[in-house]
């Protein structure tokens, strides 16, 4: 059986007790376990369990990966003293079916990202009614210089389920994946980004890597077009796979937020712009299946329904409660525990506030939840498969040449912290200033001349 283990990792100089560090892992474990098993579903969630391993082994594990850590993840030192991990099923292989195991197996995560616009009334400035934070965001992280290039890809255009969109949204993802798209073949990683900068994405040696997998009778010639062709197959296969549903689970007993309220295109995205640019009218949200797994993360994302703006003077008022009552803090589940009790108060959709703290931190357990929902990662194993093997209780998708069986799953969803809650308010107001003064106001000649007038102004003071 292929297992990942998977440690805790805190800065240097902040160490904590062997009996904090099983705390903390069994808080991870009970999340994935109470809550978001219930939003997702029984076979999206892997939530794992905690093992004890000898320290001996843990060390030699460690001084074994740590020359191949990324650079940017070793400002974090790996527990070493507590001999607690959790164990995890390996996602990068089938998580369904044992027979295939033998078989080539090709994964590929995706960190879909917000997949929706504000649709508050708290929303301050206009702009964030219109463009997504996603393609914000992009042109403050280059002008920081964590990218090289501004991504064409919009997370509006790959939850829309219409499949034009989505394959638009996937080959933008493949021509900059930066963090948000990854391809492994038998657990090794083949192709995205392994450092903030470099990101030259190499289509002729993805299709190398991929040609056994779409065409395995070699009947494609080599060249531009046989790598457009698998690279075509590819983006077929990904599509197919994050529409489908292999969960019967219909998300608990959660009220679903209406997709409905926020608009479903992003003024900013490529495809969109495209579209305006060939005088053609926007395309119609297709809606994506209520049982597959974007649909799922979708719902959960929307129950940042006051967005940052309408919620952290709710996160206030919490803090403010609990300076003046702080043994509170473990009767109100902040840090857990995450049981079906905490689960039980995420149910209440309300946004009438009545002044209550109970309302408060009801919105800002949302919130977080919605957080965690943005940030997690869609993992489809795929597997080739037998005209005779494949049956109607295995999820298959075709190709022109082949067929796949395939598993779906979410990782990444441990619950963002509550501390960070004044972190995103500063990142959420500093992303979209920096997008209406060097984005926003460049497009917008009227803007643009105003901008540079008060750029290039000199005042010349004459005597009178």
């Amino acid at each position: 059986r292929c297992v990942v283990l998977r440690f805790l990792k805190s800065p240097p100089n902040q160490t904590k007790t062997s009996e904090e560090i099983l705390h903390h892992l069994q808080n991870i474990v009970d999340f994935g376990k109470h809550v978001m098993k219930q939003f997702f579903g029984e076979n999206y969630v892997h939530h794992g369990e905690i093992i004890q391993l000898p320290l001996d082994f843990v060390r030699q594990l460690c001084l074994k990966i740590q020359p191949e850590r990324p650079e940017s993840r070793c400002d974090k030192d790996m527990d070493t003293l507590s001999g607690y991990a959790m164990c995890l099923p390996n996602l990068t292989r089938l998580q369904t079916y044992r027979f295939a195991e033998h078989r080539p197996i090709l994964c590929i995560e995706i960190k879909p990202k917000c997949g929706f616009i504000p649709f508050s009334s708290h929303v301050s400035q206009e702009i964030k009614h219109k463009v997504c934070r996603y393609c914000m965001h992009q042109h403050l992280k280059v002008a920081n210089g964590k990218w090289k290039r501004p991504s064409k890809y919009c997370p509006l255009d790959l939850f829309s389920g219409n499949k034009q969109r989505m394959h638009f949204a996937l080959k933008s993802l493949l021509q900059e994946a930066q963090n948000n798209l990854k391809i492994f073949k038998n657990g090794e990683l083949i192709y995205g980004c392994k450092d903030d900068q470099d990101c030259v994405s190499d289509w002729n040696e993805l299709a190398r890597h991929l040609k056994p997998f779409f065409f395995p009778s070699n009947g494609l010639v080599s060249g531009p077009h046989c790598t457009r062709t698998i690279v075509k197959e590819l983006i077929h296969v990904i599509t197919m796979a994050l529409l489908s549903s292999t969960d019967a689970c219909r998300a608990g007993d959660m009220k679903t937020v209406p997709i409905s309220q926020g608009r479903s295109y992003c003024e900013a995205s490529a495809f969109n712009k495209e579209l305006v640019r060939n005088g053609k009218h926007k395309l119609d949200s297709s809606g994506l299946p209520r049982g597959c797994l974007l649909y799922k993360t979708l719902q959960a994302q929307m129950l940042d329904m006051l967005d940052i703006e309408g919620l952290y003077p709710l996160y206030s008022r919490v803090e403010q409660y609990l300076e003046e009552f702080p043994e509170e803090r473990s009767t109100l589940q902040i840090d857990g525990p995450y049981n079906e009790a905490f689960y039980e108060k995420l149910l209440d959709l309300s946004t009438e506030d009545d002044g209550t703290v109970a309302f408060a931190l009801t919105k800002v357990q949302q919130y977080r939840i919605a957080m965690t929902a943005k940030d997690c990662s869609i993992m489809i194993a795929l597997s080739p498969c037998l005209q005779d093997e494949c049956s109607e209780q295995r999820p298959v998708v075709l190709t022109s040449k082949s067929r796949f069986t395939f598993s779906v799953s979410v990782l990444d969803l441990d619950l963002k912290p509550y501390d960070t809650i004044p972190h995103q308010y500063k990142l959420d107001g500093k992303i979209v200033n920096y997008y209406l003064k060097n984005v926003q106001a460049k497009d917008d000649p009227v803007m643009s001349s105003l901008f540079k007038e008060n750029e290039d102004c000199t005042l010349v003071l004459h005597k009178v």
